[in-house]
Formats: structure tokens, sequence, C-alpha cells
């Protein structure tokens, strides 16, 4: 990490700034360090520049300006990158959190979204027309970064990943061409970006295909930990119908009013209950919760659908520090089971939530070579987190989660989501896209030879 970062120099600022309409933010001003600043903590970087886009033009520009000159290259959409990749030292970022516009065509339940909208942006706009599309668990994430690496979420059983969802995505590729991209045309492109990750390009507009989803059912119940319960828990999987979205979660009890003090600070388990079928059903979902466990909490309620992307955000907010690691699997194996109670029991703090993510479903009617996200065989999904509120405590838990990563490998597929891996997880590209990472180097020799789009999990032209 460089302590000081230079600025560019009078003539390529000046250059930059006639290429752009919105801010340019260098070293020096008073509010560069506000500018330079990720969700990630642990991520303390120094880029020579920082251009708040404005709109596609400003996109452009900065593609151009830092290919031209040799510059490093950092793309911030909702700034949650865990590795650290929407920041970079010494290169310019290029923060698209300025462009949030979001449109909604109810008669053909599309949405279109400019490339820096969080999950909040797109869900308050679509749920004013009562309609949804899987997005992230918590609120601020960016829509750029989840989509184009596949996208997990609540509705992932019942409507798919995210990536299943994309209709069409506005693209500034390497050499500063602005392409469209669909199905149809530009199918390539439209293929790699569904999984692919950043890697070829910068989106500045997605198109999505919208669901009939207003009110849902959902909330959090908390149990001891317990194996029992996570095995149960996987039979509820198992049996429900695709309208049940059900993450579990283990870790530490929240101090949440609900849940009695006795319990805050205590390893537990839970469920974040997401039931999108009728309210007709609501107390046989209920009835269904009560068989897994005993219930030491629980505050699951109707609510309108975008609260449910809410219920993490007060926990993880930015400025946390934060290291992660994940896996796949096919269901969920009692030697898993074991490693997330054994490794539960010592999690290191409230934040470091580990959460499993059922990706069965719609998302399995997605053959693995139809997108690039390669899994359609895996039925969960796993993040580990350590989550800290300073450095040295979450780099002390490294190897924690390294240790909980290494017990879960026997009873884990090879690969793992590329938006749970971290910075040290670069050898795992390969296996992370499997039997698509062919084709997508492919892709990205025909669009970024020069691999401009580096700050990413990277896929080598």
């Amino acid at each position: 990490m460089s302590t000081f970062a230079p600025a560019l120099d009078g003539a390529r600022a000046e250059q930059l700034r006639e290429a752009v309409h919105g801010d340019l933010v260098q070293p020096g001003e008073p509010r560069y360090d506000e500018a330079r600043r990720v969700y990630n903590a642990m991520h303390d970087k120094r880029p020579a520049a920082v251009v708040r886009a404005a709109d596609a033009g400003d996109v452009i520009g900065t593609v151009n300006f830092a290919r031209e000159q040799g510059l490093l290259l950092a793309v911030r959409g909702g700034s949650h990158s865990v590795p650290g990749y929407g920041t970079c030292d010494d290169g310019v970022v290029l923060d698209l959190s300025g462009m949030r516009g979001v449109r909604i065509d109810p008669a053909t339940r599309t949405a279109w979204a400019e490339g820096g909208c969080t999950w909040a942006d797109v869900n308050h706009a679509t749920h004013a027309f009562g309609l949804a599309t899987t997005g992230g668990v918590v609120s601020s994430t960016g829509i750029g970064g989840l989509t184009t690496g596949g996208g997990m979420g609540h509705l992932a059983r019942r409507c798919g990943l995210a990536c299943d969802n994309l209709l069409s995505a506005d693209v500034v590729t390497a050499d500063g061409s602005f392409v469209t991209c669909t199905e149809e045309q530009n199918a390539d492109l439209f293929w790699a970006l569904r999984g692919g990750g950043g890697n070829f390009g910068v989106v500045t507009s997605f198109a999505y295909r919208l669901h009939p989803v207003a009110d849902i059912l959902g909330g959090p119940t908390f149990y001891p930990l317990d194996g029992d319960v996570l095995r149960r828990y996987r039979e509820l999987i198992a049996e429900s119908d695709d309208r049940l979205g059900a993450l579990a979660v283990v870790g530490l009890g929240p101090p949440l009013p609900f849940l009695p003090e006795r319990w805050h600070g205590r390893p537990l388990c839970g469920v974040l209950t997401c039931w999108s079928g009728p309210e007709t059903q609501d107390d046989k979902i209920g009835a269904r919760l009560a068989r897994l466990g005993p219930i030491v909490g629980q505050h699951v309620g109707r609510m309108p659908y975008p609260v449910i992307n809410t219920l993490f955000d007060e926990l993880l907010p930015a400025g946390l520090f934060h290291y992660w690691k994940g896996t796949f699997s096919r269901g969920l194996p009692d030697g898993a089971v074991d490693a997330y109670v054994e490794y539960g029991a010592t999690t290191p703090s409230i934040q470091s939530v580990t959460v499993v993510f059922p990706i069965d479903g719609a998302c399995h009617r997605v053959t693995p070579e139809a997108t690039a996200f390669a899994y359609r065989d895996a039925d969960f999904a796993t993040a580990l987190s350590p989550t800290l509120t300073t450095r040295a405590e979450c780099e002390a838990s490294m190897d924690w989660v390294r240790r909980f990563a290494a017990a879960l490998r026997p009873h884990s597929m090879e690969g793992a989501y590329v938006n749970f891996m971290d910075q040290d997880d670069q050898h795992r590209v390969r296996a992370n896209y499997r039997q698509n990472h062919d084709r997508l180097t492919m892709i990205k020799r025909r669009y970024d030879p020069a691999n401009l789009f580096r700050l990413n999990h990277n896929i080598t032209p």
C-alpha cells in the first residue's frame, strides 16, 4: 500500500478532465479520502485519480485514458468487492455510483438500471409496480458486481440467479467501444457477462426480467447451534416449493430486541425466510420453521419484498474489515454440517456470519453451458466471512476461516462462487469457471487482449 499517491501531472490531469463531465478527484484535494474509500476497510488504497462518472461518455473517456496512459484501472459500482477490486494504488478508479437511474416497463416486466445502482435502488423502483428480481441480501450491494458474478439472493430458487434474469447489457469494452449485448446481439459477450465477472468491460446499463413479487413472509428465526437443526433445514429445502427462499446462517446471537439477552453473543444457527407464495400458506411455513428445532428468537412476518434485503444492513455497514472464503456443495453433507457446528462455535465476532445460500429450483433449470456461471449442479453456496471492527482482529481471524474452509473441502465441489473469493484465491479461477473457462478465455482475448480489466478474479487472455 502506498502512503502517498502521486497525482497525475498537469497535462494528463487536464486531458482526463476534458474527457469527462463528472468529477475528477485527485490526491491533495479535501474530498480525496472520501472518494477513495471502499466498503471493505482492509483496502486502504491511494489512486492517482478517481473519476465519478456522470454517464456512459465518462466511462468511455476514462477507459480510453487509462488504456492510452498504461494506467491500472479499477471499476467501482456499489463498492462491495471484498478483495478490494474497486480501488487501486497509483491508477485510475472509475466510480459509477453517480449513475443510478432506473426505469420500469410494467407491461413487459422489464427494468433498466444504470451500472452504479445498488439493489436498494432497483428494489425501490420495481416494488412500486409489485415486481422484483433476484438481488443481493445487503441493500447497498451494487448490481454490477453481483450480476456479472452470477447473483444469488432470496428469490433465486423461484426466479433464478440475477444473471439468469439479465435481458441485455450496455458495455464499454477495453478499446472504448460501446456495445449492446443480448442473446441475439454480441451473444458471446452477453454469455460471458452472466457469471464471468468484470473481465470483459464496464457495464453501464442492465436490463432485467421482473417477476410478480410484492409482499413476502420474511425474517429470521434463531435456534441453538445444533447439527440436527441444519440437517432438518437441508430437508426443508429439498421438500419445499421453489417460492420458499431460506438462507441458513451460523454465527453469534446479535443484540436484537426479539432475541433474549442471554443469547446475545452465543453460538446460534438460523434461517432467514423469504416466502413469496400466497399469504394463505404463511401458517404452514411458520409450522415448518418450528419443526426445525427449539426457537430461541424469531421475527417473521409479512413485509414488502425490499425490506428483506435490508435486514443485514445495520449489522454490516461500510467500514468494517472483511476476509472471505466460499464453497459449493451438492446437498449439505453431514461432514459439512459438522464443520458448520465446530467452527460456528468459535465465530470471531457478531458480524462474522456464515451464510448458506440454496441455489436449486430455478437455478437448476439453466444448463451449465447456457451462461458463464458453471455450477448448475450445486445445491448450496456457502460464504465464510470473518468480519471485524479492526484490521488486526481481521488478520488474526484469517487462520480461523482458512481452517474452516479446509474442513469443508472434502464435502465440497472443486470451485466456488467468484463473489465469495478473496485476493488470495486467484489460483482457483479455472476451477471456479470449470468447463466454461476455455470459452471465457477466448472471449477475453477478443474483447480485452491486453487485460486492461484485470482487477477482478482474472481470466487472463
